[in-house]
Order: structure tokens, then sequence, then C-alpha cells
């Protein structure tokens, strides 16, 4: 009996025990965004090549993969940002419908969850009207699902104009663009991203180009579909450090304005990082309250942090310094936000990739239980050299300078990681 006793204590101490750890395990989101520009292109399709890194990502720490537009989609378009035939999931250049079904499954065996890169701002017909006019859409089924005709595009787009209601938002030039205030529009796009979910395996969306419909729609979709996880793509033309504050404000107000529980991927904070590390400026990464300058200073919980992505990385147009970029991580995976990891940084940066050290900056993350909203005190944010703590339990440090680290750092924090220009350290158990 007295063993017996003793069992059910250990039992309950190692049951206590697992209880504790699965917070730091579990707390923290990890994007990644695997394709790039070119990923179309891969022979034998991305969708088969892919899934043999799935372990090296689930093993990485990696929560949620972003996987490209999945449709039909124009020629000039490979890459899936001018869709016509959504339905029509064996057309893509990155593989079939079944390829990709067996990709996800491969991800959610592994813990993994995916999210579908959801481009509905405009489409591409796939027939003329009367007028010779490419107007008439088609959605890839025998019946008539998202079947439209000019009355769905937006009576104000350019150059073609349709017979529907003005846009909500900004314009796109090189599709039509799509009245999303009209309820049959909602209803079969709701219905055909429901279906993503529940046939394909899809778990959340990365809205492409949410400007260009207002964030009402947005909190309309999210609403409709109940993903487990949604980012919305903010970017501003403008990549000017004098313009990045009212961009975070502006992105702010678009989180608040579509419902509160969508993210939006914090292109501020990649502005503002970028120039502080090129200009040497760390100050830059203190704002005039004492937190982060990007939106992670203002609703961290909502911010998917990222040092490069397919469109600023791939095609160049607006990519962090080479040099910069592993302390651009250091500082997003250990800071409050949710972090995004770029494929071409993880798999080929240098030939060789980053996955080692972005690997254990992950596990850094994840074992210190970091979160979005996890608190950040700024000890240093000086010319050359920026340190600070999350959580009091990781301090990080980017930046040239060594002068003043080991006066900021207490004694009871011991080195985890280190490189060029970057160390972190952990409180010591």
């Amino acid at each position: 009996m007295k063993k017996m006793k003793m069992g059910i204590t250990n039992c309950l101490c190692y049951l206590l025990l697992f209880l504790t750890l699965i917070p730091n395990f579990t707390a923290s989101q990890v994007l990644f965004q695997g394709f790039n520009w070119a990923s179309w292109n891969k022979d034998g399709g991305w969708y088969n090549f892919l899934i043999t890194k799935v372990p090296e990502l689930a093993d990485a720490g990696i929560t949620h993969v972003w996987l490209p537009p999945p449709s039909q989609t124009q020629r000039d378009g490979y890459q899936g940002y001018l869709p016509g035939r959504l339905y029509d999931l064996n057309a893509s250049k990155y593989g079939n419908q079944d390829e990709l079904k067996k990709l996800i499954k491969a991800f959610q065996d592994k813990g993994v969850k995916c999210i579908s890169d959801i481009v509905i701002n405009h489409r591409t017909a796939e027939k003329a009207d009367s007028s010779g006019l490419m107007t008439i859409f088609e959605g890839g089924t025998p019946d008539d699902r998202l079947d439209w005709d000019r009355s769905f595009i937006c009576v104000n787009d350019k150059p073609i104009s349709g017979t529907g209601n003005p846009d909500t938002g900004g314009g796109f030039v090189d599709a039509p663009d799509i009245d999303h205030t009209n309820p049959r529009v909602q209803k079969e796009l709701s219905d055909w991203m429901n279906w993503l979910k529940t046939d394909i395996g899809f778990a959340g969306w990365r809205f492409d180009f949410s400007l260009g419909y207002s964030p009402a729609i947005t909190r309309m979709y999210v609403a409709n579909t109940k993903p487990n996880f949604a980012v919305g793509e903010i970017w501003y033309s403008d990549h000017s450090l004098e313009k990045q504050d009212d961009y975070r404000r502006q992105t702010v107000k678009w989180i608040e304005d579509a419902g509160g529980e969508v993210t939006a991927f914090d292109f501020p904070t990649k502005g503002i990082l970028q120039a502080a590390l090129v200009q040497g400026q760390l100050s830059l990464l203190n704002d005039s309250n004492g937190g982060a300058p990007g939106v992670i200073g203002l609703k961290p919980g909502n911010a998917v942090t990222f040092i490069d992505n397919h469109d600023t990385g791939s095609q160049k147009t607006w990519p962090f310094q080479d040099d910069k970029v592993m302390q651009g991580y250091v500082y997003i995976l250990t800071h409050p936000g949710i972090p995004s990891v770029f494929y071409d940084h993880f798999f080929e940066f240098f030939n060789g990739g980053l996955k080692s050290h972005i690997s254990q900056l992950i596990a850094i993350r994840s074992r210190n239980g970091i979160k979005p909203t996890s608190s950040l005190r700024i000890l240093a944010a000086e010319t050359g050299l920026y340190v600070a703590a999350i959580d009091e339990k990781v301090i990080a440090k980017i930046g040239p300078r060594e002068d003043k680290v080991a006066e900021l750092i207490p004694a009871n924090f011991q080195v985890v990681l280190s490189g060029d220009q970057y160390a972190v350290w952990e409180k010591k158990a």
C-alpha cells in the first residue's frame, strides 16, 4: 500500500511537471512562409518538394506554414496572384489538389497548421462578354458557383469598369476588382474558403492586398469562416523611415476596424528595424514611450513580424541587408508579436540557410514561454547598441558595440546563442 501511494505521488508529480512545461512549448506561434516568388517553377512541383521539408520545419518549432495561392491563375501570374477559377486547384503551377492535400496532411500529422494565401480583391476573367471585354468569370465547378459577370466588378474599377458598387478600398491595376458588398460574392467566397478548410485541410488565411477592400469586409470573412489564424497584408507603398510611425497607427486602426481578432503583417517594424541596423542608429528601436516602435509597440498580440517575404526579398522590392538578417531574426524571435520566418532565409541564405540559428532562437522563445504579448523592457537603445529584456527571462542584444553589455546583463543570466553583432541570454534555472 505504501509503495502504491508513493507511485501515485510520483505520477502526480510527473503530471504536474508536465503541465507546468506545456505553456512553454505551446504559448508561441511561429509562422513560416513556405514558398518564394520562384517556387512555382520547381521541377516536380513545389508541393512535392516542400513535403520533404515537413520534418525539419516541425522539429524547428514552426506552428503555422503559409502556402501560396492554390487556385488556377492567369498565365502571366503563375505565382497565383491573378486567380481565376478558384475551385480549380489542379491547374496550379505548384501542384495538383491531391498533392496539396497530401502536403497539408503531412504537416497536420506533425502538429503544424497550414495557412492559405487568399487572393480575393481581384480576379481574372475566363471569357469575353458581348462587348469583347474579358468580364465573364468561371468558378471551376459544374454548377454556377463563383460564375460571375460584369455586375460583380466594382463600378469605378480601372481599366474595366463594372456595373457593381463602388470599390471599398484601393484599386488593383492588373485584374478587375471584385465588388465585396455584393451578397452573392460574400456568400460564395465564404463557401469557397470554408471548402478550403473542410475538404482541403487549411486552418487559416493570409489575406493578400488587404487594403483593396474595407476592413469590415475582412471582419465579415473572418466571422464567416472562423480560421485558426488570419493575417492581413497591410503594406503601404512609401518605405521612408519618416512614414513608419503613421503606418503603424494606420495598421492598428485597420486591425481594430477588422474586428480585433485578425492579425496584420508588421511592415513598420520591418522598415524601422532594417533602417536602424543599416544606419547603426539603434535608438530608433525605442519609441517615444519607451517601447517598440512598430505595431508590436501598440498591439503586439495582433502583429506578425517578419524580415522579408516573397515580395520584399525574392523580388528585391525592399530587401533586408544581407549582413543584418540574422540580427533581424534575433530581434523578432525574442520580442513580442508573432514572428514569421522566410523560406529563403531558413533553407537557402548564403547557400546554406540560417536553419540552425533560427531554430535555436525558436527553441529559446518556446522554452521561455515568450508570447505575442510578452513584456518588453529596453535596457539600451543607442548608436550601435540595443539590449532588451523580454518577460525578464530572455535578454537580446544586437549591434556592434560591446562596451556596456557586461554591466547590463545580470549575473544570473547566461549566454545561450551568439554570433556576429548579436547575442541572447537566458535566466539561469
